[in-house]
């Protein structure tokens, strides 16, 4: 045995000989000394437990309230547990430490997470990062679990030596706080073992990221608008496009985001100050001292009565195309060469984001995919700063909108220019595409009249052509999204006087799993022209970890469903014939 994967491999090999034994230890006994500490799961609560196995800790904490997400990356272990625990309610991965790449995908903060007998299989050059990784998925408060092995290991399997100093090190380095370490005997009556049982917390945001975009936002040197504009494109990622990310080579707790899609976002806030003639510099008004705001932007700011939509996904042709290539390169190079640079750290002459400049050789865009978008190149975002940007946006968005019109204001008064009350609030409004469900409406009405039947997706209710509504199946309200993924047809009296803007339940979602993916099908997938949208709006929006298909799609809206659900806290609802 020489890696992890052979230790994965080796318990593949033998999950059938090591179910009844697993399963026959009690999680409550292994963990009695520290049951004190671990927070109760009531309120909708999520755990994570690293290394499931057969799935007893996941099921065991489903009965303490937690909503679970269970990694295992032995094939063998997940086929007993998905037959064990069947009516358990957890949530499978496949994924593995140090890594936990899956995982990080999903977006998701824990609070609580567990990994029992699974640190003596990781080799202790790889535990730094493990560990790094796992502290930075808990929330504020949350609470991580280990269990440490000591003794001899069984013929045939890798293990590395544990101890409780190792870990206690480990937890000061990341900011945990050591809550409680017990040692029992092992529960299996093996000869030699013993188990170490320690709890740490995380006390606080326990990541520094918040104090540094107050720093960049309130205390930092600005001499333009461009360190605000930075920060709010990538935070519109981080919130509304997490999947464009993609971890950082080496290890580096970072993640790297298309350059191109920052600068989209980028065209996207700048046309409206710049066709209100707000100053976003001393001495600019219009186009004037931005360097950005020429060529394929001028362009884009003549097409006033007809505005293009800038969006991942969207497609362009002819003059539009060549002068969207020409504003994403020139939009891309001012980023990378202004305020990229001077972003630094507090004291410091770091620089907190990283660039490497793509070599985009399109003479135009036609289509705004993520491969096009990385074609100039990718910015990289350290890990803590991603993190806070995902959870915490509906906070930092707020902020950087109040400061960015303080700044438009004082560049006023220094110009002698008038800004009328809340002109630069309103120029800085995040203008969503049009909320139009007029796409989806006529893919029915196209089906329906070719004798196709289309039910409502949440009751199964035939639908007529004056009896449906097109749903959004994540509320508009919480989180304005018209890709087509998101538009489902469903019955007027169900989506007007039940659904309304709360979220679909993890029940509503399982009863309605098939309709759903055969809408996607029979509306998307069979339409050559819909089609390639469908996709690439998926793989913008949802965890798809490079899978396809509309199973993959369905279950990437399902993790995105739980992850709106634990950040926003939205109300849900389930349809009466999804209880029965």
């Amino acid at each position: 045995m020489n890696s992890y994967l052979d230790v994965v491999a080796a318990y593949d090999g033998q999950a059938d000989m090591l179910v009844e034994r697993y399963e026959a230890v009690s999680s409550e006994r292994m963990l009695a000394e520290v049951l004190p500490v671990i927070p109760d799961g009531s309120d909708s609560k999520l755990a994570l437990d690293v290394g499931a196995g057969t799935g007893r800790d996941a099921a065991w904490l489903t009965s303490r309230g937690y909503e679970v997400v269970a990694v295992e990356p032995a094939a063998g272990m997940r086929r007993i547990a998905a037959e064990k625990h069947r009516n358990d309610g957890v949530r499978w991965v496949n994924d593995t430490l140090p890594s936990l790449d899956h995982v990080y995908g999903l977006g998701l903060a824990y609070d609580f997470v567990l990994l029992s007998a699974v640190w003596q299989h990781v080799a202790p050059a790889d535990r730094p990062r493990a560990f790094r990784k796992l502290a930075t998925l808990l929330k504020p408060g949350g609470v991580l679990v280990m269990t440490l092995r000591h003794g001899p290991a069984p013929s045939g399997m890798q293990m590395h030596p544990t101890s409780t100093a190792e870990i206690e090190g480990l937890a000061r380095a990341h900011g945990l706080e050591v809550l409680r370490v017990a040692t029992s005997s092992d529960q299996g009556g093996r000869a030699g073992v013993t188990w170490d049982v320690i709890a740490l917390r995380m006390p606080d945001d326990g990541t520094g990221a918040l104090p540094l975009v107050r720093g960049i936002v309130l205390s930092d040197e600005k001499s333009s608008t461009y360190k605000l504009a930075l920060l709010r494109a990538v935070a519109r990622i981080a919130e509304y496009a997490p999947a464009a990310a993609t971890p950082a080579p080496e290890g580096r707790d970072a993640v790297e985001v298309p350059l191109g899609l920052v600068a989209l976002n980028w065209l996207r806030m700048y046309l409206p100050l710049v066709r209100a003639r707000l100053p976003q510099m001393p001495g600019n008004v219009g186009i004037e001292r931005l360097g950005f705001a020429k060529d394929g932007f001028a362009a884009l700011l003549a097409l006033s009565t007809a505005p293009v939509e800038l969006r991942v996904g969207a497609v362009f042709a002819g003059e539009q195309a060549h002068a969207i290539a020409s504003a994403l390169s020139r939009a891309a190079h001012t980023i990378a060469k202004m305020p990229a640079t001077f972003t630094r750290y507090p004291n410091s002459d770091m620089q907190v984001f990283g660039v490497s400049r793509g070599r985009w050789g399109g003479a135009s865009a036609t289509v705004l995919d993520l491969e096009t978008l990385r074609g100039w190149g990718q910015i990289e975002v350290p890990g803590h700063l991603w993190r806070a940007m995902s959870r915490f946006g509906s906070w930092i968005e707020p902020m950087l909108v109040a400061e960015w019109s303080r700044l438009i204001r004082v560049y006023a008064d220094r110009m002698g220019l008038a800004v009328a009350p809340g002109a630069a609030e309103a120029a800085l409004a995040w203008v969503e595409p049009v909320r139009t469900t007029a796409l989806g409406r006529d893919v029915v009405q196209r089906l329906l009249g070719r004798g196709q039947p289309i039910e409502c997706v949440w009751t199964g209710r035939p639908l007529k052509p004056n009896s449906f509504d097109i749903d959004h199946c994540l509320p508009w309200s919480v989180w304005p999204c018209g890709d087509l993924w998101n538009l489902m047809p469903a019955h007027t009296l169900v989506n007007q006087h039940e659904k309304r803007d709360r979220l679909p339940s993890a029940a509503a979602m399982a009863n309605a799993r098939d309709r759903i993916i055969g809408w996607w099908e029979a509306a998307y997938l069979e339409d050559d022209a819909l089609r390639p949208r469908f996709l690439r709006e998926a793989a913008a929006a949802l965890p798809l970890n490079d899978a396809v298909g509309t199973t993959a799609v369905y279950d990437a809206l399902n993790w995105r469903r739980l992850r709106l659900w634990q950040d926003q806290q939205v109300p849900q609802w389930t349809p009466a014939n999804a209880l029965t």
